[in-house]
């Protein structure tokens, strides 16, 4: 029997999208915790850093002058301004990640994504959705951070980014963490398999001819 090889290839950039209460940033620490190939993109802020939090690990913190160079310098994968402050991807971590058959997983909204995937035509985008309304409903006034008021337009806002699903590449329904997690997986590990993903000269040299 000859020996398992292991193939060159580049990563993908998996996109995670969904309305908030979703699920999605508890899917993305459980794929982290079990995928130690997985890279998480880390984004760039000019709000001031929260207590706990630390530089290059929750955030980028960029004093504005700066951030605004690197949109000039076009060195961004997407970016925006959020009462008052930027927020956004900076692409070179992103790109050497990849360069080196990493999958980095990018959590971000529906504008986000839709910028990404212009710059990053390649990337892989999955929406995150609870079962219902009345689920999400549900889990936004559970969590006991957001007024009344504000749970209405987390709401509101829901029911436009569904309507961007036709965009994405994949929906995943989160009923249950661990089997959307699952599921979310799986979709990494086939996207993977693509042959647009492998150096084709190395895998005819070390596979098919070896």
């Amino acid at each position: 029997m000859k020996n398992s090889i292991s193939l060159t290839r580049k990563g993908n950039l998996i996109v995670i999208s969904g309305p908030s209460g979703s699920g999605k940033g508890t899917i993305c620490r459980a794929l982290l915790r079990e995928m130690s190939d997985l890279h998480l993109s880390v984004s760039a802020t000019t709000r001031q850093p929260r207590p706990g939090e630390q530089d290059g690990i929750d955030y980028y913190f960029l004093h504005r002058k700066q951030f605004e160079k690197m949109i000039a310098d076009n060195q961004l994968l997407e970016w925006a301004e959020v009462y008052g402050y930027y927020y956004g991807t900076p692409a070179e971590p992103v790109r050497e990640a990849i360069s080196r058959g990493k999958d980095v997983i990018l959590e971000i909204d529906v504008q986000g994504a839709a910028k990404v995937k212009n710059n990053y035509p390649g990337c892989v985008l999955i929406f995150i959705i609870p079962p219902s309304r009345h689920e999400l409903e549900q889990r936004l006034t559970g969590r006991a951070t957001d007024s009344a008021d504000e749970i209405r337009r987390r709401l509101a806002w829901a029911e436009r980014e569904i309507k961007e699903l036709p965009k994405y590449d994949y929906l995943v329904i989160n009923d249950e963490v661990a089997a959307a997690a699952s599921k979310v997986r799986s979709i990494i590990i086939a996207e993977r398999c693509r042959p647009a993903l492998l150096d084709i000269n190395d895998f005819i040299t070390r596979y098919w001819l070896m």
